[in-house]
């Protein structure tokens, strides 16, 4: 069975997409996928069957990530068959731990942030929707800053299965 992650912002077409991507690319660099499933998800139902947001997507492909992408809610039910539920700020995690229907599901939810050693004590990836384009830009910097200690820690989890 397959390590499964799902990144998890307010609408799914901005920060959580863009997770996403990147993180499956290290996925797929580590020689991870089959072993690890990669997707992402909105605490909120708003944009649900929508793309992702055109600025995110620009900045996607302009640096080598895939961008395909359609928005949906995260639910409750969820938690069951995922191992780590990875939130893109503060805000995201407490709904998330709401959400969870048992205390070992709330441990599921980690900041994504909280992977970056180089992170300020602000864990949240700021909300790019309502700015200009830089924003995205700076969304992907944190999103690429984070991904190999939760690459790491992702091995290692996948690594215990396979012990």
């Amino acid at each position: 069975m397959p390590y499964r992650v799902c990144f998890v912002c307010t609408g799914n077409i901005c920060r959580s997409p863009m997770a996403e991507s990147v993180f499956r690319a290290r996925i797929e660099e580590a020689g991870l996928d089959g072993l690890v499933e990669v997707d992402s998800a909105g605490t909120g139902g708003w944009h649900e069957g929508d793309g992702a947001d055109a600025r995110a997507v620009a900045v996607l492909e302009a640096g080598g990530y895939e961008s395909g992408h359609t928005a949906r809610q995260f639910h409750a039910a969820w938690f069951s068959r995922l191992d780590l539920v990875i939130a893109l700020d503060a805000g995201h995690l407490k709904a998330l731990r709401r959400l969870a229907p048992t205390p070992e599901d709330a441990e599921k939810v980690r900041l994504l942030r909280s992977y970056d050693p180089a992170a300020s004590d602000d864990l949240d990836v700021p909300d790019p929707y309502y700015g200009p384009i830089d924003g995205f830009e700076e969304c992907l910097e944190m999103v690429e800053a984070a991904s190999p200690g939760l690459l790491a820690a992702v091995k290692d989890q996948v690594k215990g299965r396979a012990a």
